[in-house]
């Protein structure tokens, strides 16, 4: 890896020196970005925190991308010595991570990249490179990609390679080879006479297969062959008028036995479908899913964030206030999942009564996901070699979750603006296992106000008071019967944050286990920061406990341990 780092490095050299050379016009640029960051970790037996042997953690990254004309190269260099924890462990060392080189003429429709890349075909279901890098994921294409659009209405994308697997003092590809295509077709571009037409219409079509060596299962005394070649298409179409847009999109995947299911041999299918628009100050979106047996990876054995082909994307809100978004973080149950979402938003007018001088905006957002609708199969060795099938497209009967939010948000004068947020949710700690404490749905209620008040000109005082009640379930305890608080109980969250802009900032938070039933787990986790801000370059310092708990990203999660130390964070573009 580090030989081939090497060469692309100074292929990229030779080639940017010579380019400076004959055209003194345009030298070309160079840009990137710095982000660190560093953990110290101390021992705290009240809250569960394990300092490692190194006593520190430390990730960093560092891009540098060079720009002439049609032409880009860049590397990002990585750094985890040692990686900060709840990160994959097995990241280690320095090296190159990521090296690329594009060519993009957009004239002649041309644009190809060797080397890493990213790339989504339509909403991901059936195909989605991307980094999350706050979980550790990184699924990144080595190979090529190739997108042509020899007319305005086709666009082609072609990709061919393999996935980001490990890091260990550079790249570590896993040994599943990915192909994949996509065409995106625009029919108003395509007939003139439609061209500037309200009405436009775009569909989309993607085929993507994996290659894996085979081998063998043994299923009831029978020996059951692996597939090398496992394929998946995708077709849909989105339209739109004026500020109404819909959307169908089918997926499907033939047989593709894996660590996820179970190593069965079902065929994978999703359904999605949306309507959204506007109407005077009201606008909406309805989104509709069904997913069965559409993990999708380039090595059928691994699991969790390991070289994932797809993403299936999550049907909750992505919830920002803290109760609301880490203590119950719901993650897309990859192996199926029959799901509802609804969003409405109004905005009343400002100057009138209700609005006030300076308007009201409302929210509602209604989110539900179930288990899908699946039956046994009548032959009971083609359940055991199948696997159940999809009834209908419609819900199960288990409930994974279930999220009812409203959020009022209105400025009351030049200084002083508020946010209020009531959420009602269900989760299902048996669908999405964010807690070992208990098993079965929580009943929570939340409820947040978040203030702003500009003090003085270019200074401003944040405050976030939020409450989680948690539900009660009756346990029976030597024939007594006691009403007991579900999982750990109620929680309290307190925020705040001053800052002198541009410049400064102090933050303060304090979760507070108040409602525990273990009156010892009662505890405040304090964190203060403070940092630095000048143009592109940021840099916070804190200190304090966070809690163990579960971070999640699109529907995607990963868990962090409880810590107890300093943070420091510095990030910086160029």
């Amino acid at each position: 890896m580090k030989r081939v780092s090497l060469i692309f490095l100074l292929g990229l050299f030779a080639f940017t020196s010579s380019k400076a050379q004959n055209d003194e016009k345009s030298p070309g640029v160079v840009t990137g970005n710095v982000s660190v960051l560093w953990q110290s970790y101390k021992e705290d037996t009240l809250i569960g925190a394990v300092a490692p042997p190194s006593k520190t953690g430390f990730n960093a990254y560092s891009n540098l991308i060079y720009t002439q004309g049609n032409f880009s190269a860049g590397i990002r260099y990585e750094s985890y010595l040692n990686s900060v924890l709840g990160f994959p462990g097995r990241f280690s060392g320095t090296g190159v991570g990521y090296r690329f080189a594009r060519y993009e003429d957009r004239d002649r429709g041309i644009d190809v990249t060797i080397g890493n890349f990213y790339e989504q075909f339509g909403n991901g279901m059936l195909f989605r490179s991307y980094e999350a890098r706050d979980l550790g994921l990184d699924n990144a294409m080595d190979g090529i990609k190739l997108i042509l659009t020899p007319i305005d209405a086709l666009r082609l994308k072609v990709v061919y390679g393999k996935q980001r697997l490990d890091f260990d003092n550079g790249l570590i590809n896993g040994d599943g080879i990915v192909r994949g295509v996509n065409a995106e077709l625009s029919v108003n571009e395509l007939f003139s006479r439609f061209k500037d037409a309200k009405f436009r219409i775009n569909p989309e079509f993607s085929f993507v297969s994996r290659f894996q060596e085979g081998g063998y299962i043994v299923r009831d005394d029978l020996i059951l062959e692996l597939p090398q070649n496992v394929a998946g298409w995708d077709a849909g179409t989105r339209f739109q008028y004026g500020t109404w847009s819909a959307g169908v999109n089918y997926t499907h995947k033939i047989n593709d036995p894996t660590a996820d299911n179970g190593y069965i041999y079902g065929e994978g299918k999703a359904l999605n479908y949306f309507l959204s628009g506007n109407v005077k100050k009201v606008s909406f979106l309805l989104q509709r899913s069904t997913s069965d047996n559409m993990s999708f990876r380039s090595d059928r054995d691994l699991l969790l964030f390991d070289v994932p082909i797809n993403n299936i994307p999550a049907i909750t809100k992505p919830h920002t206030y803290n109760l609301a978004a880490t203590l119950y973080p719901y993650a897309t149950v990859i192996n199926g999942e029959s799901s509802f979402r609804g969003e409405l938003y109004y905005s009343i007018p400002r100057g009138s009564k209700i609005g006030g001088k300076y308007g009201t905006k409302l929210s509602l957002v209604y989110a539900t996901a179930y288990s899908p609708d699946r039956i046994e199969r009548a032959d009971s060795l083609d359940q055991l070699i199948y696997g159940s099938e999809l009834n209908s497209w419609g819900f199960g009967e288990t409930l994974n979750v279930q999220d009812l939010s409203i959020e009022i948000d209105r400025k009351f004068t030049k200084n002083f603006s508020a946010k209020a947020m009531y959420m009602n949710l269900k989760f299902n700690t048996l669908s999405t296992p964010v807690t070992t404490d208990y098993k079965g749905i929580v009943d929570a209620n939340i409820a947040v106000l978040e203030t702003q008040f500009k003090t003085k000109k270019r200074q401003s005082l944040r405050t976030e008071l939020q409450v989680l009640i948690t539900g009660r379930d009756s346990v029976e305890t030597d024939g007594v019967i006691n009403m007991v608080k579900q999982d750990k109980g109620d929680w309290a969250t307190f925020v705040a944050e001053y800052t002198w802009s541009p410049h400064w900032f102090v933050g303060l938070i304090d979760q507070y286990n108040f409602g525990n039933p273990d009156e010892t787990k009662r505890i405040h986790y304090l964190f203060g920061s403070a940092g630095y801000i000048n143009g592109p370059h940021r840099i916070s310092i804190g200190y304090g406990k966070r809690r163990e708990g579960i971070f999640c990203v699109g529907g995607v999660c990963r868990s962090v341990p409880a810590s107890n130390g300093f943070e420091v964070t510095f990030t910086s573009s160029f």
